[in-house]
């Protein structure tokens, strides 16, 4: 497979090259906008945009075809997307104005708003490539989802090879990377913050403006590459992928580009190769190749799916990862527990007289025995198990004997110096906590433990030294048992 793979992409010819850069181009041009539409919660919008701007395009076109048929003009290349792009822009002027009468006069929702009028304007641009497209022309499938390997046949002149699809996302590529660095401020504040802005003297509302001013143009001018379906996945899956992968802006815009920029190699690749690779052991050699935009939007949701699934911050690989690490720690952590409560029961460890503590005052528990001028006071629970599943169990048992916290003897384990320091830390956070709760809670003595048994494995040292100095430095907790002093580690 692998070398029937490198076999097909051996014909590689400097056509295909051409259309690699094409959709690059109208990828990374698509993502810059998309991005900023992703941050401020308009995903929709550039949805939207992409179905409301057909009839105007199509308006645009059938008006110039005539006006050529008439003999009143003779458009160039140069003017026909002109004409495209003003077309464009007016249907999205009257998509938007319709979208906020609609909103304001019916009470809608702005997203229900949108779904109304965008579909709508969507089906009358499908509804005029239906009735005029024989008379003027228009191929519904370019129209819906591009024509990459067509569009990169066609030079900017005779004198000039390089196809014009490639100055014409180029081109807009340079403007909206120009217009972000220019108000990279700007669009940052009015993104996050919208009401600082309007504070600050920030127009919200032409910065808006504008950004649906760059998703059109942009729109436009991927149109003939991608279409008009698929250049929503540009505008959109590329900057989600980069979302899950960085927290931080900066780097969420360069990715954005270099991820538009690999799906648009990938889907050229994929559209040489999968096809024939696939469908020969189906049992359909016919099949050589597929549409490189589509192919395109594919590789785009392969790496979406492979972002979710391997993000090193939000995947769900790591999520797993990081929630067994949790479990094993508490697992860990309670078994040290349990070992230090045995050692105190097993050595007959006595706590000082509650009735002298004004936690236990407080708390309003009695002492249960007294002996000697001390009070022995059993857990209102019985002795900490660990529950966890097994598994966890047994590798927690096997990390923490790895580690040198304790050592086993007749399958009876036992800490060590090391594991009596942290249990001692584990042991003393629990019983801060409980003392702290039965000063501030009124709640019955036995509702102390179980809650302090899951923060116990969240308090710091300096949260311990925090609670200590909080409860006056307490001796003992409601219970009546000692509360160990700080180990050296935790200082």
């Amino acid at each position: 497979m692998i070398n029937e793979f490198f076999n097909l992409l051996s014909d590689w010819y400097s056509l295909d090259t051409w259309i690699v850069v094409t959709a690059a181009l109208a990828a990374m041009s698509c993502a810059l906008p998309g991005a900023w539409l992703l941050l401020r919660r308009q995903s929709l919008l550039g949805d939207a945009l992409s179905h409301s701007i057909l009839p105007g395009i199509v308006l645009a076109y059938l008006a110039m075809h005539w006006f050529e048929e008439q003999g009143w003009l003779s458009a160039t290349s140069s003017v026909r997307h002109l004409v495209l792009f003003l077309g464009a822009a007016v249907s999205g002027v009257v998509s938007a104005i319709t979208t906020e009468v609609i909103q304001r006069w019916g009470r809608l929702d702005r997203s229900a708003a949108m779904g109304v009028v965008f579909t709508t304007m969507f089906a009358v641009g499908l509804l005029l490539i239906r009735m005029f497209a024989d008379s003027a022309h228009v191929d519904p499938g370019c129209v819906l989802y591009g024509s990459l390997e067509t569009s990169a046949l066609i030079p900017i002149s005779r004198t000039i090879p390089i196809p014009r699809a490639v100055v014409m996302n180029g081109i807009m590529l340079a403007i909206n990377g120009g217009l972000v660095i220019l108000f990279f401020k700007e669009l940052r504040l009015s993104t996050f913050d919208p009401g600082l802005a309007v504070s600050m003297g920030l127009r919200a509302d032409w910065i808006q403006l504008v950004l649906m001013s760059m998703t059109a143009a942009t729109l436009v001018a991927a149109f003939e590459s991608v279409g008009a379906i698929l250049v929503i996945a540009m505008l959109i899956v590329p900057s989600a992928t980069a979302r899950l992968l960085t927290d931080r802006l900066s780097t969420m815009l360069v990715l954005s580009l270099v991820i538009a920029a690999l799906s648009a190699v990938l889907g050229h690749v994929g559209a040489l190769t999968l096809p024939s690779i696939v469908f020969s052991r189906l049992g359909y050699p016919d099949v050589y190749d597929a549409s490189t935009s589509g192919m395109m939007a594919v590789a785009a949701g392969g790496l979406f799916v492979l972002a979710i699934l391997a993000s090193p911050r939000h995947g769900v690989i790591r999520r797993f990862v990081d929630r067994v690490r949790l479990q094993l720690r508490i697992a860990s952590e309670d078994i040290l527990g349990t070992l230090f409560r045995r050692d105190e029961r097993t050595h007959g460890e006595t706590s000082p007289s509650p009735i002298s503590d004004p936690t236990l005052a407080i708390a309003g528990i009695p002492p249960r025995e007294v002996n000697g001028g001390h009070a022995v006071i059993q857990d209102p629970i019985p002795l900490v198990t660990v529950a966890h599943g097994t598994w966890i169990e047994w590798f927690a048992r096997r990390n923490l004997q790895r580690k040198g916290f304790i050592t086993a003897d007749a399958s009876v384990n036992h800490l060590t110096d090391k594991g009596r320091d942290l249990a001692q830390s584990l042991v003393r956070s629990h019983r801060l906590w409980e003392a702290y709760m039965a000063r501030h809670f009124e709640l019955p003595g036995d509702h102390f433990h179980a809650t302090a048994e899951q923060v116990e494995h969240f308090l710091c040292p300096q949260l311990q030294t925090d609670l200590a100095t909080e409860l006056d430095q307490p001796s003992v907790d409601p219970h009546g048992k000692a509360i160990p002093n700080s180990t050296s580690s935790d200082q």
